[in-house]
């Protein structure tokens, strides 16, 4: 492969990748007054929720910490999405599915996020399977502890635990 077949995404480099042109925030304000209605990034309310919900009841997180954390997130949802999609390309399919963002993960060497998000995918196909199968029988609405929850940071604390262990 050449030099020109290989093309930087925020700092991988994979072949055949495209960069993404990122304007500062500083010059998106100042043209829309808002940063995500044209730089795409995830609400930064939701990203200090999800900030706020690992570290302890009084530890604060500053504005920058939240922005920073927001550009990574959505950076990582961006990179991921783009290798699912690339897959869904040469299968010449238009609809990606949580498989495919498995796959992308894998191929990408985030094997242990991969393995947390496929056991998550299953579990949610169970639910969703079981809220069909009530969906369709005449029956009251299930009690809260009929009701299928899953905690991704467990499920991903189960697998980093395997990981370290050498098992699957």
């Amino acid at each position: 492969m050449s030099r020109e077949d290989f093309i930087n995404f925020s700092g991988f480099t994979q072949p055949g990748r495209l960069s993404l042109p990122r304007a500062s925030t500083s010059s998106l304000s100042s043209v829309s007054g808002d940063v995500n209605a044209q730089g795409g990034l995830l609400p930064i309310a939701n990203i200090g929720r999800i900030m706020k919900g690992v570290l302890p009841p009084e530890a604060k997180v500053s504005k920058s910490s939240k922005e920073t954390m927001q550009e990574c997130a959505t950076e990582f949802i961006g990179f991921v999405t783009g290798e699912a999609s690339e897959r869904c390309r040469r299968e010449r399919r238009k609809t990606m599915n949580g498989d495919d963002i498995c796959h992308a993960m894998k191929s990408l060497g985030l094997d242990h996020y991969a393995s947390a998000m496929h056991r998550y995918l299953q579990r949610y196909r169970e639910g969703e399977e079981l809220a069909a199968a009530l969906n369709n029988s005449i029956r009251a609405p299930p009690a809260d502890d009929d009701m299928i929850q899953i905690d991704v940071r467990a499920q991903l604390s189960i697998s980093r635990g395997q990981e370290k262990h050498g098992t699957n």
